[in-house]
């Protein structure tokens, strides 16, 4: 069975001042001095109201890289440094890193300056904030940690400012483009993502004040065998190719935009649910045998409330209906960070003094890279 795994404090930190609707385009700017025709619709449509970037308002500089966002979040776990330095395992995760090399766990490992530990960072997008979770929740659970941080961290305006597609705006009007405006695909993540992080403290023992979160399972799935890459950066996909940024030059690398997220959205509306709740939930349940009325809570990340309707309608297909008045998230005052929504949503519950003994909470987490999908569980103590 191994040790009982708990999540003892969660973190969540947000950086600068909360970025209205109205605000955002003076701060991620416009492409060619140009107001996006897509902004509008696409807001519309996620219900996002508010979020935050690493960017000053005041100087348009950053004043975060992702490491250092990723420190702030693990900093607030903590009311003093010993505490911090008696963790033995740091996973840190993010979509996208400061640097290719080293790993996102050394650096922000270098950030907290805490004693040596086993640093371990996961790959992916959204669902490598749980991954990351998994490993320390079976490091703990083998005996091989006792106390164990995760974090998970975006910083996701880095590569969706205008100055980042400049070139391929600029090459499409010297060729005399008929959409000399970027791609839709790239100009609707500008709208969709924003940064934070978010992390947890884990542990063997529950709190001996306080509330507890007992991690009971943690499942993920990749679907990868028989879907397409969907959202992806470093790559281009072209009549269902896909070629990676290293067999680009650099000008190709630049006047492509290549380097920038992208996201094939009629892949993703129809394929999303079907993928990520109805396949994957669908194993789930079976092999956890969980019915729908056993939880209290269920804490949904997605990317958008146009997806809000067709998730309930996803689970009802399963014969897994759960009732909106349990669902908890706050992705239209904290908007779509990745990888650190989960951390950032069940921080919000946890200190909120809805939470009682024995309640049982759902957390669910998709990923659109190549249609991927966890579930955890996890029970107040």
């Amino acid at each position: 069975m191994g040790k009982r795994v708990f999540i003892n404090n969660i973190s969540a930190f947000l950086p600068n001042e909360k970025v209205s609707n109205a605000e955002m385009e003076d701060i991620i700017g416009k492409i060619s001095g140009k107001k996006s025709r897509a902004k509008s619709v696409i807001l519309r449509s996620n219900g996002i109201k508010s979020r935050y970037y690493a960017i000053d308002k005041n100087t348009g500089e950053y004043n975060y890289t992702n490491a250092s966002l990723a420190a702030e979040a693990v900093r607030g776990l903590f009311d003093n440094e010993a505490e911090l330095n008696s963790v033995d395992c740091l996973v840190a995760s993010t979509s996208m890193a400061d640097q290719i090399m080293p790993n996102h766990a050394v650096m922000v490992h270098g950030e907290l300056k805490n004693p040596p530990c086993e640093a371990v960072s996961t790959s992916g997008i959204c669902l490598c904030g749980l991954t990351a979770l998994k490993y320390a929740f079976l490091n703990i659970k083998a005996g091989e940690s006792s106390k164990s941080v995760v974090v998970a961290s975006e910083v996701a305006s880095s590569i969706m400012r205008s100055e980042k597609f400049e070139a391929e705006t600029e090459f499409k009007l010297t060729q005399l483009d008929e959409k000399p405006e970027i791609a839709f695909e790239k100009d609707f993540l500008r709208w969709m993502l924003s940064d934070g992080a978010g992390s947890a403290l884990l542990s063997d023992k529950p709190n001996s004040e306080g509330l507890s979160l007992e991690i009971n399972w943690i499942e993920t799935l990749s679907f990868a065998d028989e879907m397409a890459a969907c959202m992806y950066a470093g790559a281009e996909k072209t009549d269902g190719h896909f070629q990676g940024w290293m067999r680009f030059t650099d000008e190709e690398r630049s006047q492509q935009s290549i380097m920038s997220v992208k996201q094939d959205v009629k892949l993703l509306n129809d394929n999303i649910v079907a993928v990520t709740v109805e396949k994957a939930l669908s194993k789930i349940k079976t092999k956890r045998d969980i019915k729908p009325e056993d939880y209290t809570y269920f804490l949904p990340h997605y990317s958008s409330q146009y997806f809000r309707e067709k998730l309930y309608a996803g689970l009802e297909n399963i014969n897994f209906s759960i009732p909106y008045e349990k669902w908890f998230t706050n992705l239209t005052q904290k908007g779509n960070t990745g990888s650190a929504s989960i951390f950032i949503i069940l921080e919000e519950l946890f200190n909120s003094g809805q939470l009682k003994p024995g309640d049982k909470l759902l957390c669910y987490v998709p990923e659109s890279g190549r249609f991927s999908s966890g579930f955890m569980q996890l029970t107040v103590s």
